[in-house]
C-alpha cells in the first residue's frame, strides 16, 4: 500500500492501469500476501560469449522451471557459455539457469560479488546475466557507486529516494529479461564492494520512500554537477515534464564545477569531421542555462551544424555546458583573420544537468543544513514524498 510519510506532505496517490499496472498489482498483493521483498532485475552483463559465475556459500543450481540441477560449493565457480539455444554451466544445461546462494551468501558474476541470486539467459547471440536483488539492497550499492558513502547522511538520503524512484519508474517499462542495467546509462550498480555503513544507513532511513507527481512515481533523473544551473528537461531531451524545471544549483566548489580541455587544431579536426581543418565553433542553439543544443562548426572546406550531445561524445567532455575558444594563429596576406593553431574547451558541470545535482545536494546538506526532504523537493518541482510498502 502507499501512504504519505510526512504529515505536512499529504499525498493522495491515485493508482491507475496502463503504465502503472505493476503498482496496482503491488497494492493488491499487499492485501493478500505475506511480507516479502521487492526484487529488482539488474542486467550485469549483456549478450556476451561467456560469464564467470560462483558463490561465497553453497549455491543451488536450478533450471528455468525451478527444478534443482545440482550445487556449487562455496568459493567455487564455473564459466557459463551459450550452447545452441541453451545455457551451459559445467555439466548442467537449460533454457535458463539460476544460481542461488544459500545461508545469506553472495553470488559472483563476471568479476564482482552481488547480493541476491543470478539468472543466466540466452539473448541475441550470447548470454545475459541478471541479478535478482532486493530493491533496498540494490540501493546500498547504487549510493556507494553514485556518491561517496562518507558524504553527509542528508545528501545520501536524498540520493536514496531519487535512486529508488528512478529504478521503480524504469521498472514500469522494463523488458522481458531485466528492469535496469548497471551502467551510468541507468544508474551505476557495482555490487557489494561499494556498500558502506553510510549507504546502508541512508537507504534504511528512507526505506520504501519515493517521489510522486499527480499520484505517479517520477522519472527522478540526477547527475553529478550542473555547473550552477539546472535546465528544463525539454531543452535537453524531448518531453516536457512539470517536475524537471530550470533552477539555480548549489554545486559551487565541486571538483567538476568548472573544467577545461585543450585540443590542437589537428586533434579537433580529426574528431569533428566533415569541414576539413576546423577554424571556429560557435553556438547555434543553447538551453536556458547555456548548454549547447547545436554548434556551428566552420572549417576550411565547409560548414556544418553538430549537436551538443554529438560533440560531447566526440570530444569526450563532461557535459554539453561548454564553449570553444581558438588559440594562437597568424594572419597571412591571403587571410587577414588568423587560423587558430589550437582550441580550448571551457566547460561546467558533469552530466546532463537535469533533476538532482549530487554536489548540489552535498552543499545544501553541509552549508545550508537542509534535510533530505527539502533537498528532494527543491530539485523536483511540484512533487511530494510517499512510501510504498509491500505486505
Amino acid at each position: 500500500m502507499i501512504r504519505s510519510i510526512l504529515p505536512f506532505l499529504v499525498s493522495k496517490l491515485t493508482v491507475t492501469t496502463g503504465k502503472n499496472w505493476w503498482l496496482t498489482a503491488l497494492i493488491w498483493l499487499a492485501a493478500i500476501a505475506p511480507a516479502t521483498a521487492l526484487d529488482l532485475r539488474v542486467a550485469i552483463q549483456q549478450n556476451v560469449k561467456q560469464i564467470n559465475v560462483g558463490s561465497s556459500t553453497k549455491a543451488i543450481v536450478r533450471d528455468e522451471s525451478g527444478r534443482a540441477l545440482g550445487e556449487i560449493q562455496g568459493m567455487n565457480g564455473f564459466t557459463a557459455q551459450a550452447k545452441g539455444g541453451s545455457v551451459a554451466l559445467d555439466r548442467w544445461n537449460g533454457g535458463a539457469i539460476w544460481v542461488e546462494p544459500t545461508a545469506g551468501g553472495v553470488v559472483w558474476v563476471g568479476d564482482r560479488w552481488y547480493r541476491g541470486r543470478a539468472l543466466l539467459v540466452r539473448t541475441g547471440s550470447g548470454l545475459t546475466a541478471v541479478n535478482y536483488v532486493d530493491l533496498e539492497h540494490y540501493l546500498y550499492s547504487v549510493l556507494g557507486s553514485e556518491m561517496n558513502g562518507n558524504w553527509p547522511q542528508e545528501a545520501l538520503k536524498a540520493q536514496a529516494v531519487a535512486a529508488r524512484s528512478y529504478a521503480l519508474y524504469q521498472r514500469q517499462s522494463a523488458n522481458a529479461v531485466f528492469d535496469v542495467g548497471d551502467t551510468d546509462s541507468w544508474q551505476v550498480y557495482t555490487g557489494v564492494d561499494r556498500e558502506s555503513v553510510g549507504t546502508q544507513m541512508a537507504v534504511e532511513a528512507t526505506k520504501g520512500q519515493v517521489i510522486i507527481h499527480n499520484g505517479r512515481i517520477i522519472n527522478a533523473v540526477f547527475h553529478s554537477s550542473s555547473g550552477g544551473c539546472i535546465d528544463n528537461v525539454e531543452e535537453v531531451w524531448m518531453q516536457a515534464l512539470p517536475y524537471l524545471r530550470t533552477k539555480k544549483d548549489y554545486d559551487q566548489g565541486a571538483p567538476v564545477y568548472q573544467w577545461s580541455k585543450p585540443f590542437s587544431r589537428d586533434q579537433l579536426s580529426r574528431r569533428v569531421t566533415g569541414v576539413g581543418e576546423v577554424l571556429s565553433m560557435e553556438p547555434e542553439r543553447v538551453t536556458t542555462c547555456g548548454r549547447i543544443v547545436s554548434m556551428r562548426v566552420k572549417g576550411d572546406k565547409g560548414v556544418r551544424s553538430v549537436s551538443g550531445d554529438a560533440l560531447r561524445a566526440a570530444l569526450d567532455l563532461r557535459s554539453t555546458f561548454f564553449s570553444v575558444s581558438p588559440q594562437g594563429g597568424q594572419a597571412t596576406k591571403s587571410n587577414s583573420k588568423p587560423s587558430p593553431l589550437s582550441f580550448v574547451v571551457n566547460g561546467k558541470g558533469f552530466g546532463h544537468g537535469l533533476g538532482l545535482s549530487q554536489y548540489g545536494a552535498y552543499n545544501l546538506a553541509t552549508q545550508q543544513r537542509w534535510n533530505y526532504q527539502q533537498i528532494v523537493l527543491y530539485y523536483y518541482d511540484k512533487t511530494t514524498l510517499a512510501k510504498i510498502e509491500v505486505k
